[in-house]
């Protein structure tokens, strides 16, 4: 890298500690305050800071397309935001109306502890940030020749240390600042992608025949099975923490709206990038193909600022990630085992903050840990998407009913065969049945809803 790019980059992390670090009044040391910053989260602050959360798998989205062409935004595009719609209009101003911190508060309030504590351990791996810190030390190694290991405790001692003192607060004052350079960054690629080759058709209509086909080559049950791991969405703790932190009901529910519309925005520029990426590139590692697009495109500034988006791009999902982990950990987990203190009369304790801060160093050094191990983020994604999300997502719209139900058969029984099924598959080379691990998963949780749910 130029020094004008490294200059850029040095510049991102003093104004991101900053903005962390920067607090116009002493922080009230109430949970309320430091978990969903009082619940008074505006418009703007909720749509900015739940666009810049979702994408911090960029360098898998640059690796799909690269592989699949268009593919990638019909599973990694479409299904979101047809379920985010769905999210917006039924369950959105449910959520700001209850006043739960969580979805493992939801769960213990409405179904017990045991069941608190069981989606506590679900989310703690559906909204583990592993993925993400291993994709900043392969940009930061790539780019600039960090050391692996050295980037990764970099990049989330800078997330951990600025939530530690802020909460939700300095999350989201980084969010706007990340949400700019994140599109920034890949306007600026788009633009010096085209004036490259100087004519878009002819780019586009040079690539494989494959890449410009919706399904990428792959089967409909795959595809399928991708679009039914969308329901995440239904119980992303990230949703859940915004909508519950929104100002009102109608806030939630049109920032959803809003930041769909954004995010098809951001979802084709990076296709479109992507694409450009495989008509310019050969032989490179797909991983790769946003950062070496950059570096055959961008001229020193350019490049650094798009560098920057990229970071941008994935601490903004770090840090907030690793905020939820904390709080899931620390919170939902350690307190409500040890805590013998009695409520407040608003159903929360000034002590959970130091459960969560505990849940911080906990979460970061799992994370680390994990980093090392993690394969491809995208095939990370679909096994953790395939065996716990039908475990979630029908307890989660029941916790909205009134009606007593036997959850835990509901909870349990999906995630261990979802967890066979893989596991026999990778024995055996093939799923059983030819099916997808999702398949037997969710249709486990409806089989146990009607025999064991509606009996409660």
């Amino acid at each position: 890298m130029h020094w004008i790019d490294l200059l850029v980059l040095g510049v991102y992390v003093i104004i991101l500690l900053g903005l962390g670090f920067y607090r116009k009044k002493h922080l009230v040391d109430k949970t309320n305050e430091y978990i969903l910053a009082g619940r008074k989260l505006s418009l703007p602050g909720f749509v900015i800071t739940l666009v810049a959360t979702w994408y911090g798998g960029i360098l898998g989205i640059g690796e799909n397309t690269y592989s699949y062409g268009i593919q990638t935004w019909l599973i990694f595009g479409l299904p979101y935001y047809i379920f985010a719609f769905i999210f917006a209009f039924f369950i959105a101003g449910k959520i700001n109306q209850l006043k739960s911190i969580s979805i493992p508060d939801q769960f213990h309030q409405r179904f017990g502890k045991t069941a608190g504590v069981i989606s506590a351990l679900y989310i703690l791996i559906i909204s583990s940030p592993a993925p993400y810190i291993l994709s900043i030390g392969i940009l930061l190694q790539f780019a600039i020749g960090i050391p692996f290991g050295i980037a990764l405790i970099i990049s989330t001692a800078i997330s951990i240390s600025y939530i530690w003192a802020g909460g939700f607060k300095a999350i989201v004052r980084t969010d706007y600042y990340q949400f700019s350079l994140m599109f920034i960054g890949f306007i600026l690629l788009l633009i010096f992608s085209i004036n490259y080759t100087g004519n878009f058709i002819d780019t586009i209509s040079s690539l494989p025949e494959k890449h410009l086909n919706i399904t990428g080559g792959a089967s409909i049950q795959y595809i399928f099975a991708w679009f039914l791991i969308g329901l995440w969405t239904f119980v992303d703790p990230g949703f859940y923490q915004r909508c519950a932190a929104a100002e009102s009901p109608k806030t939630a529910q049109n920032g959803i709206l809003i930041a769909v519309g954004i995010w098809f925005v951001f979802d084709m520029l990076t296709l479109i990038t992507g694409l450009y990426a495989k008509a310019l590139l050969s032989g490179v590692e797909p991983l790769f193909a946003y950062p070496k697009l950059g570096e055959l495109v961008l001229p020193p500034l350019a490049y650094g600022l798009f560098i920057t988006g990229l970071l941008a791009t994935i601490m903004s999902t770090i840090d907030s990630l690793g905020f939820i982990n904390a709080v899931t950990f620390g919170r939902d987990i350690l307190w409500r085992i040890q805590s013998k203190s009695v409520l407040k009369d608003n159903g929360l304790e000034q002590t959970s903050i130091d459960f969560i801060r505990k849940g911080l160093i906990v979460t970061a050094f799992i994370s680390l840990s994990l980093a090392f191990m993690v394969p491809s983020v995208v095939k990370l994604w679909y096994l953790i998407g395939s065996i716990f999300v039908p475990g979630l997502v029908i307890p989660f719209l029941l916790s909205f009913s009134r009606k007593k139900y036997s959850i835990l058969p509901v909870m349990i029984c999906p995630v261990v065969v979802g967890l066979l099924w893989t596991l026999i598959g990778k024995f055996l080379g093939e799923y059983p049945l030819n099916l997808e691990p999702f398949y037997p998963g969710i249709m486990t949780s409806l089989l146990m809803y009607v025999l064991k749910g509606k009996n409660g």
